[in-house]
């Protein structure tokens, strides 16, 4: 995927769902993996173009796994000349030695979050970018049904009353397939997760199942993500679709 369409996706995103206002302060939660690094990059050459004018941040919450170098994002976000904090935390000890969690994903994530939202709001951004694309939509839907039975996904847009702090996801319209895509013709710095249970994830099963339904059914996917967002979902903000003037990425 080339630079331009990963720019045009996120600008239908931003526009569509009202993300970024005119003075906003925007944290990137910077995982070190393919996403995250992939919407770091859309924000910066978003930044350049976009007419409400805002500033960015990158911030890492280290969850303490070793061996775990972040060198290669700090020396990215030098080049592009973002601001970045690596936030220092003991979440793989409490989860692994301490607690000693058999399924650690639902607390690590709530810990995780809770630890990134602090630094953010230290920092004193209004904002943070999540980094979940399309897949990650219509996955999160396939989980609710299965072992929630509702259909919800998380939304595009959301503010946290408690932190006084707005969440929102530019990558929502962008395929991991286009993200991989990206990765390896930028050749991005993607630091390999130390977690020892990536990959025997519920999402996992949920990734491998959504492959498998929209192989044997070509173009499941895009109707289930048409279905989320036609859906009417509880906590989903209104959608703003309208007609962009031909100079939205050609300044770009």
């Amino acid at each position: 995927m080339q630079l331009q369409r990963l720019l045009s996706f996120a600008r239908k995103a931003v526009d569509e769902y009202g993300m970024i206002q005119s003075g906003d302060h925007i944290a990137v939660g910077i995982s070190g993996g393919k996403d995250s690094l992939t919407l770091l990059y859309a924000l910066h050459g978003l930044k350049r173009f976009y007419p409400q004018k805002f500033e960015l941040s990158a911030v890492t919450v280290d969850l303490g796994f070793p061996d775990f170098d972040l060198t290669p994002v700090k020396d990215l976000c030098r080049e592009l000349q973002i601001p970045y904090e690596i936030v220092p935390s003991e979440i793989y000890d409490i989860l692994f030695h301490i607690r000693k969690e058999s399924n650690p994903c639902s607390l690590c994530a709530k810990m995780r979050k809770g630890a990134l939202n602090e630094a953010v709001k230290k920092m004193g951004c209004n904002k943070v970018a999540y980094a979940h694309h399309k897949d990650d939509i219509i996955e999160t839907m396939l989980l609710s049904l299965i072992f929630e039975g509702r259909f919800h996904s998380f939304s595009p847009k959301t503010y946290l009353d408690r932190m006084d702090l707005t969440v929102i996801r530019p990558l929502m319209f962008v395929d991991e397939m286009d993200v991989i895509g990206f990765k390896n013709k930028y050749e991005l710095p993607v630091v390999k997760s130390k977690c020892p249970v990536d990959g025997y994830t519920k999402r996992q099963y949920a990734k491998e199942l959504l492959r498998q339904i929209n192989r044997e059914h070509p173009g499941a996917k895009e109707r289930m993500f048409h279905a989320i967002l036609e859906g009417n979902i509880s906590g989903w903000p209104e959608r703003c679709i309208h007609k962009r003037g031909k100079d939205t990425l050609g300044k770009a």
